[in-house]
């Protein structure tokens, strides 16, 4: 298959993210990239966190309590679905802009183009408490 040759940190896309298709973009180790949380995604984060459904899921991450380990899993997911080929190992690795408040609002404006959460709150992450 053609790409695997590539280095494994290097991004995939240089587009600008498509909010309609669920797309973020954020500044990770230097590098601009698109995170998404596509099916396979959400599924490998049900997984992960022991949720039921996509309902449980999206109960679990408006409660606001998320751990560093939930930030860093569910960046990773999205990395993946936005075409990065990384590990959670790597992305645990990696320096988000903003450091854990930046990673905070990633995740923050992840969710809510992911799970539709109302216009506005998705830029100032709401919903997600600091680790």
């Amino acid at each position: 298959m053609r790409g695997y040759e590539r280095d494994m940190r290097e991004p995939v896309t240089v587009n600008r993210a498509n909010r309609h298709r669920g797309e973020v973009e954020a500044v990770i180790d230097g590098e601009r990239r698109i995170l998404c949380l596509t099916l396979g995604a959400l599924a490998e984060l049900e997984t992960a966190f022991g949720a039921e459904s996509l309902a449980d899921l999206a109960t679990r991450f408006s409660s606001g309590r998320l751990k560093s380990a939930d930030l860093t899993r569910i960046l990773a997911c999205g990395l993946r679905g936005g075409g990065n080929r990384l590990s959670d190992v790597d992305v645990a690795e990696m320096a988000v802009d903003g450091g854990v408040a930046g990673a905070a609002r990633v995740v923050g404006e992840l969710l809510a183009v992911t799970f539709g959460a109302a216009e506005g709150n998705e830029t100032r992450g709401e919903g997600i408490a600091s680790p």
